[in-house]
């Protein structure tokens, strides 16, 4: 091989280890607080709905990330508002989460010339990432942890003891639309690298193998985004070794990740 084939390889393999870890970064203090309250489906339904989002792009010919950002937005506020509103929680998630999938399904295959994209949207392309997109990812990362780092403390109370932030005067709903505008973000930001469906496990399976090993919400967080990272580098290589396809090998990762914390809190046990 070439020298001027190994700059280019080294390039493009440079730009997806970091658009990787910047989509890590991002998910991994969100993912924590999705997990703390129990809000996995949340995830899915606002990253299913990026679907959607792709589809109004498409067709008004606007930029997709801004499509994305605003269906993702328009989902996260639907759920909040009904929400306690007759069905249950996770019902409610269920139905808007595969609702949502569908329709972008449905709206993407009216559009010209749409379906030769759909695989990338939905399972990501992070090897087809450029250097603008890197920009769009890590300046999405640095908006999310500055805007969840500025609330953290609040964001901690009403998650954990809800009846201390009522007392102290800390708006769940607030805190809530906090989550709800870093979760749109992150959504649109990774798209491009793991895609709609893939996007939900990185924000799911991280904390979840952090939660085990950590004492503190903070150690939780800086696990979870080492965890994170840890499976985008190593999904990228084994996905370049094994030629699997990238996105979901690097959920693979994270879910050995997973199975190895699990086994430790076991033994620990």
């Amino acid at each position: 091989m070439t020298t001027k084939n190994m700059t280019m390889l080294d390039d493009f393999l440079v730009r997806a280890g970091l658009a990787g870890i910047g989509t890590a970064l991002a998910a991994a203090p969100l993912g924590c607080f999705v997990v703390w309250r129990r809000m996995a489906y949340f995830g899915d339904a606002t990253a299913h709905a990026a679907l959607l989002g792709v589809a109004m792009s498409l067709a008004f010919q606007g930029p997709i990330m801004l499509g994305v950002l605003a269906a993702a937005l328009a989902m996260a506020i639907l759920v909040q508002t009904l929400s306690g509103r007759g069905l249950a929680e996770d019902t409610l998630l269920g139905v808007l989460a595969h609702s949502a999938l569908a329709i972008g399904l449905v709206a993407v295959s009216f559009l010209s010339g749409a379906r030769l994209d759909l695989m990338g949207y939905l399972f990501g392309d992070i090897l087809a990432v450029n250097v603008f997109d890197l920009a769009l990812i890590w300046g999405g990362a640095a908006v999310v942890i500055a805007l969840l780092a500025w609330r953290w403390q609040r964001l901690l109370t009403a998650t954990l003891n809800p009846d201390l932030a009522q007392a102290s005067g800390i708006s769940f709903r607030t805190e809530q639309m906090v989550l709800t505008v870093a979760l749109a973000l992150t959504v649109a930001v990774a798209i491009k690298a793991v895609g709609a469906l893939l996007i939900g496990a990185l924000l799911i399976i991280p904390p979840a193998a952090a939660r085990p090993l950590a004492r503190t919400p903070e150690a939780m967080a800086l696990i979870t985004a080492a965890i994170g990272s840890g499976a985008a580098i190593a999904g990228l290589g084994a996905s370049f070794q094994f030629d699997t396809p990238t996105g979901p090998t690097i959920v693979c990762v994270a879910a050995a990740f997973f199975c190895a914390s699990a086994l430790v809190a076991r033994l620990r046990a």
